[in-house]
């Protein structure tokens, strides 16, 4: 039974969303664009540890010998400036990327959802979508960066960083939501302003939805399986509560 809190209400979308796309029929609009980021993730990361490598390279023959152990401190910041890198750009490429694919996933669901029947989605059909599909993920970085590089600039700041810190995180947790469920009201040929309206009038049933996606995003190699359960969860949410086709 559904929960009637909205936060709880969103949360249960996600989980219901991996069941959906674990079903025959729907697997190759998940497969095909894993081993997609699976080969991106890998190049990230190669990138990166050659870059590291490289620089400390310079940098160590310069350093005198008692300060050796700076490579020991140097690894565990790369690390983490690897796991931030990754979450904030291998999610946008990411999703550029299977966009088309998990357009088509979102499809299929709400489909089912509203008991409707199609041919078969050939890859040629995926191909058709794909500029359509890139250039509304572009008008979501368009949203989404210049409000994230203020927030970032505001930590920055002492004292103010104690309200822009929080805001950040809810910011994070809202696009996920926001990327998502706008995959299916753009199938919907809904635009992108009246989406975020509809979000807004839903806001805890949208951040109860997009704090788990966002938990899962920043754990690598797990943020791969979160994709397309967030795909499917969102369209199960944009169906059932109120999303409709523009007229």
């Amino acid at each position: 039974m559904a929960s009637p809190y909205p936060v709880m209400r969103g949360t249960d979308y996600l989980r219901e969303g991996w069941q959906r796309v674990t079903q025959p029929g729907l697997r190759r609009f998940v497969l095909v664009p894993l081993l997609l980021n699976l080969i991106l993730f890998a190049a990230l990361i190669s990138w990166g540890i050659r870059q590291f490598n490289l620089w400390m390279a310079r940098l160590l023959p310069q350093l005198p010998d008692w300060l050796g152990f700076i490579e020991w401190i140097l690894w565990p910041l790369f690390a983490l400036v690897i796991l931030l890198v990754l979450f904030f750009s291998f999610t946008m490429l990411a999703n550029i990327i299977a966009s088309p694919f998990y357009g088509i996933l979102a499809e299929k669901i709400a489909e089912q959802e509203r008991g409707e029947v199609s041919p078969p989605t050939s890859y040629r059909d995926i191909l058709l979508v794909v500029p359509q599909s890139i250039g509304r993920e572009i008008r979501k970085i368009l949203y989404y960066l210049p409000r994230l590089i203020v927030l970032l600039l505001l930590t920055l700041i002492p004292v103010v960083n104690l309200v822009s810190s929080p805001l950040l995180l809810l910011f994070g947790v809202w696009m996920m939501a926001v990327q998502y469920i706008d995959l299916q009201a753009d199938n919907d040929k809904v635009s992108f302003i009246d989406l975020l309206r509809w979000m807004r009038g839903r806001r805890a049933l949208s951040l109860g939805f997009g704090l788990p996606v966002y938990v899962g995003s920043i754990i690598p190699l797990l943020n791969l399986l979160v994709m397309p359960a967030a795909v499917a969860g969102s369209t199960l949410l944009w169906v059932r509560e109120g999303g409709r086709r523009a007229s």
